[in-house]
């Protein structure tokens, strides 16, 4: 029995010490790394050594533009996946991710044609016009919603970090801050990706850009009406004077007031957006999923000759809906 308690004793002496030693470790680790780690990016950059001149390029890499060059309704779509490829943060550039999925999409074509010519079908027009259609959708249509989808998720983040910015820009006015320094403040107080953000209107006033030009292009940038009031309010107050940390405040109540409505209408209408969303990304993942599985249920059809008018009708009245619904589930607060 004694010989019994003993090992225990040892036993979970050796624990204790392993325990107290681990703890030990990683409190010290953990330590390091929030003195050294950079709250965002642009501060990282920094920390490594890279030009000012360099580390603004990085941040503002696919910055929206007009496309003026093209005609209104592809400048219109062009501009707006550069936009969403802007917000998703991907380091990929608007020119590389589109010469990226045109690669992808002749390389997938060429392989689907040499697959269904190695298997003895005829290639004729609607084998062909399905197998683009086919690679189309998995070499541009996907990843253009996985992009869309994490644009999404970072100009979500944008939109909660604001108010708190706000918070943060009205108490360093209190405390006695000039607007430069706390503009200064929200660029390491701040996580990405609003903090880099501000770190880029901190370096553009710092190159000579008017503090109000500098934060109505971050909101172009990321499309966002608050950050637009924001910049309302700073020029009226330079033109006219009065208590900025109270304005800002007044402002920050409203937004947050705002976005508490938001989120009320997204709750009430959140049958109606997941409906469409099923209806938009349904009928490609059965699609894809099909050919996968089984590609004789497409392609036996696709030698019917009213496939080639039928097919083209089907996409279209796809697209149609597609832009219905999402004018009806896109409730504007």
């Amino acid at each position: 029995m004694l010989d019994l308690i003993f090992r225990l004793a040892i036993l979970l002496a050796i624990f204790a010490s392993i325990f107290l030693l681990s703890q030990l470790v990683l409190g010290a680790a953990w330590q390091n790394r929030a003195r050294f780690a950079a709250t965002n990016r642009r501060l990282r950059l920094i920390r490594e050594g890279v030009d000012r001149a360099e580390i603004v390029a990085r941040l503002r890499k696919n910055e929206p533009r007009e496309f003026k060059e093209f005609p209104a309704p592809i400048a219109a779509l062009l501009q707006a996946f550069q936009r969403t490829l802007f917000a998703s943060g991907i380091s990929l550039s608007f020119v590389e991710a589109i010469v990226a999925m045109g690669l992808f999409f002749v390389v997938l074509f060429a392989a689907l044609l040499i697959g269904v010519g190695y298997v003895g079908l005829l290639l004729g027009p609607g084998v062909i016009l399905l197998l683009a259609v086919l690679a189309l959708a998995i070499a541009v249509g996907l990843p253009t919603m996985v992009i869309g989808r994490m644009g999404q998720n970072r100009r979500k983040r944008v939109e909660q970090q604001f108010p708190v910015s706000l918070d943060v820009f009205v108490r360093a006015l209190r405390s006695g801050h000039p607007v430069a320094g706390a503009i200064e403040l929200l660029t390491q107080e701040m996580d990405d990706p609003i903090g880099s953000e501000y770190g880029l209107v901190a370096d553009e006033v710092a190159y000579g850009s008017e503090l109000t030009d500098a934060i109505a292009a971050m909101a172009d940038r990321w499309d966002l009406d608050d950050i637009r009031m924001f910049v309302v309010s700073l020029s009226v107050q330079i033109e006219t004077g009065g208590n900025l940390a109270e304005i800002l405040e007044n402002l920050s109540e409203v937004i947050r007031a705002r976005a508490s409505l938001y989120m009320k209408v997204r709750a009430l209408s959140s049958e109606g957006r997941m409906t469409g969303w099923m209806l938009t990304v349904l009928p490609i993942v059965t699609f894809v999923g099909m050919f996968m599985v089984n590609p004789g249920f497409y392609l036996n059809v696709a030698k019917d000759p009213i496939f080639l008018f039928g097919f083209p009708g089907l996409l279209i009245l796809y697209f149609v809906g597609v832009m219905w619904i999402r004018n009806l589930v896109n409730i504007k607060v």
